[in-house]
């Protein structure tokens, strides 16, 4: 009884800073977009590196960098929440952390492409709306990678 409802916590907490990386992942982009990106275009766009690199509309993008920041960072908060938070691991030793990291972020990459597959048939498949589609595909996408994350990734006992 003591371990199911162990589990419920975890898994509470893990959705609870799941919401949280989703409205920081959008500061993020939203603050890139709005401050960061007009800023180094209008001072910095002339040098050539910067142009092509981040100034460039053609495809746009600072919207791309803002979005693999956002993602990037978004995804060590969230690890170092699940480690010491939800699973409640206290180990900081390097080898242990970076071979969790290594795995923790190999779901994220599975679980990220199962999310935009389920996203791309459920709008495209069976035309649900976007924001109903988005829901399910992270729903699914967060609910599989808590199980992969507690039985793969944060196993071992410090």
């Amino acid at each position: 009884m003591e371990d199911q409802n162990n589990a419920k916590k975890q898994m509470a907490l893990y959705f609870i800073f799941a919401a949280c990386m989703i409205a920081l992942n959008y500061v993020i982009q939203k603050t890139n977009e709005i401050v960061i990106a007009p800023f180094i275009c209008g001072n910095f766009g002339t040098i050539e590196f910067l142009q092509l690199f981040y100034c460039s509309n053609t495809p746009n993008m600072h919207e791309l960098i803002g979005s693999i920041a956002a993602v990037g960072i978004t995804y060590i908060i969230k690890f170092f929440l699940d480690k010491y938070i939800v699973f409640k691991k206290s180990s900081l030793k390097m080898k242990e952390t970076s071979q969790e990291f290594f795995k923790y972020f190999g779901f994220a990459i599975l679980t990220t492409i199962l999310n935009i597959g389920i996203q791309f048939i459920l709008t495209n498949v069976f035309n649900a709306p976007l924001e109903i589609s988005f829901v399910i595909a992270l729903s699914i996408g967060y609910i599989t990678k808590f199980f992969l994350d507690k039985k793969y990734v944060f196993t071992k006992e410090y």
